[in-house]
């Protein structure tokens, strides 16, 4: 009898192992830092820690990861899915979040003269401005192109 009670036990505890890597994965994903948009904070070849977000998650000075639009204007048709696919991403650094009023010497460069940002909407920049493909060029990023806030970077293989 207590045979079987183990081989419950490790069977549960397989079980359980099981669903907290499932839930992880749809959570939690493994970005790696191309280009030079975020020195000094980043380097590429750093990996960073991803958490999924929504765009209420979003806090001006977090790091977030954004889907690359495909010609420095556009985006694929369907919003990324999760966990992170095969698309392209970028990673900034969020300056403003709907409703906040746009960073200075961003009114210049967006569509609108709206002071603040649309719903919907964040404003992002890389923290090396010249070699940064962000806000400056693109305005704002819709928010479904989010796929989450940096937990953390990760130590380097």
């Amino acid at each position: 009898m207590a045979a079987s009670l183990s081989g419950i036990g490790a069977m549960t505890a397989v079980i359980a192992l099981a669903v907290v890597v499932a839930v992880l994965r749809r959570r939690i994903a493994v970005v790696a830092v191309i280009g030079s948009s975020m020195q000094p904070t980043l380097n590429a070849g750093d990996r960073v820690l991803v958490r999924r977000a929504t765009i209420s998650d979003l806090r001006m000075g977090q790091i977030a990861v954004f889907e690359r639009p495909d010609n420095e204007r556009t985006w694929g048709t369907t919003p990324p899915r999760w966990p992170a696919d095969r698309r392209e991403w970028m990673i900034k650094r969020v300056a403003a979040v709907p409703g906040d009023r746009l960073p200075a010497g961003m009114l210049a460069l967006c569509i609108t003269a709206e002071p603040a940002v649309p719903a919907g909407h964040v404003v992002v920049l890389g923290d090396n401005a010249a070699s940064s493909l962000d806000s400056r060029q693109l305005g704002y990023i819709p928010a479904e192109r989010l796929l989450g806030v940096v937990l953390r970077p990760l130590a380097r293989r």
